[in-house]
């Protein structure tokens, strides 16, 4: 009984669902110094899901628009210079208040905004929506694997830290053949595991020392979990509703974020064989109550800048090989509803942060909130495909091929070019 439980265990693990590699705790297995790969400045690519179909228009304000205020009566947050209003981005566009620790990387020029972005798909059903972006392939729920599963195929030095996870289950978006490492979000992450006991570890390795599948799986999610450890466990250097839920998808909501992005970085900068990382957060679906510079979005807002701050601060000068993606299934409708919220809409805004990046730009195609500039009539257009800016990340930042571009984003063709990196 015992032998079949740890082989279905280890057959788990090698699918890369077994929370073998999590919770991270602290260990004897601490490093002296950081873990290099053959190429010891890497590119990283970090992707933050919003799941529940964030507000963008509350998050980055077209407070030039006179549609924005016509549409809002009691949600629309104030132009900057007014009480609780807006920060000032390019007197067009504002960013929310709650989000003021991201100020000083937009003004550095490493963080910016793609609107009125999103997919060319129409539905608004938070799952199929989030399973055409995690797939890369809009309209189509047949594709078997993830985007960033496929991109991984594409990096060299298949080692199983190559991408990590942060949560206990296999995201969509790195569903596939390869090896994907998850990691615990939260308290968890800091909680040590059976395995972590040296006379289970040395009953488990001499169960698993041989080279078939299993045991291979079970060495595998062993070393990628003391390759995790031994990154977190080095210290930092000094000064360094129910609807709600389900659209959520499991997502944690972001409370947690800033730590679980202090975790990140310092796992990023100490190991530089990790170059994909992957986290989803949850809480976003605000059809009643949402607020405006105070409420509901605002609490959500105020850990998630939080911990994209912490992320870039805590990568370093990693920070310079890094490009962070935060994303949302779709955005929400253009006029609040009558319960003080918003419902689901279509167009949204893409954040982009790095530091390459040629940002301090809100990019992309304004359409417009005037009644005949709206999609359907209600909702924000979008004017350039999300596939754009991951297919342009990957090329311009990643140095994907053009092929291998072509096959992580299939039938699919630029709609337009957009420059992301600084000369």
């Amino acid at each position: 009984m015992l032998r079949r439980t740890l082989l279905k265990s280890a057959a788990w693990t090698g699918a890369g669902l077994l929370p073998a590699l999590t919770p991270i705790g602290r260990s004897a297995w601490a490093a002296a110094s950081p873990i290099r790969a053959a190429d010891a400045n890497p590119r990283r690519l970090v992707v933050v899901f919003l799941r529940g179909a964030v507000d963008g228009l509350n998050v980055v304000v077209p407070f030039a628009d006179p549609g924005y205020y016509r549409a809002r009566s009691t949600i629309a947050l104030a132009p900057p210079g007014e009480p609780s209003g807006v920060i000032d981005l390019d007197g067009r566009f504002g960013l929310h208040p709650a989000l003021a620790p991201l100020l000083p990387m937009w003004k550095s020029g490493s963080l910016g905004f793609i609107h009125a972005c999103g997919s060319n798909d129409p539905t608004r059903s938070h799952f199929d929506a989030q399973d055409y972006m995690e797939s890369a392939t809009p309209g189509r729920k047949s594709t078997p694997d993830g985007w960033m599963n496929r991109l991984l195929g594409t990096l060299a030095d298949d080692t199983p830290t190559r991408a990590v996870s942060i949560g206990l289950v296999l995201p969509r978006i790195y569903t596939g053949p390869n090896r994907v490492a998850s990691i615990a979000g939260g308290a968890a992450a800091e909680r040590a595991l059976a395995v972590d006991r040296p006379n289970i570890a040395t009953a488990f390795g001499q169960l698993y020392d041989g080279s078939d599948k299993l045991s291979m799986a079970y060495q595998d999610s062993l070393k990628a979990r003391r390759d995790v450890r031994r990154a977190l466990d080095r210290p930092d250097p000094p000064g360094l509703s129910a609807e709600m839920v389900a659209a959520s998808n499991g997502a944690p909501l972001p409370n947690g974020f800033p730590s679980d992005a202090a975790r990140l970085a310092r796992l990023m900068r100490n190991d530089a064989r990790v170059q994909l990382a992957f986290t989803a957060l949850g809480g976003w679906d605000t059809h009643a109550g949402q607020g405006a510079a105070e409420g509901q979005l605002a609490n959500r807002l105020q850990p998630l800048g939080a911990g994209l701050a912490a992320l870039a601060s805590g990568l370093g000068p990693v920070f310079d090989q890094t490009m962070i993606v935060v994303l949302s299934e779709f955005g929400r409708t253009v006029a609040q509803n009558g319960n003080g919220g918003t419902d689901h809409g279509h167009g949204n805004v893409m954040w982009l942060m790095g530091g390459s990046l040629a940002g301090g730009k809100v990019l992309g195609q304004w359409p417009g909130l005037a009644p005949d500039s709206l999609h359907e009539g209600r909702d924000l257009a979008v004017t350039t495909d999300f596939r754009d800016i991951l297919s342009a990340v990957c090329r311009q930042h990643l140095g994907t091929s053009a092929a291998d571009v072509a096959a992580i984003f299939p039938d699919y063709s630029a709609s337009r070019s957009i420059e992301l990196l600084r000369g």
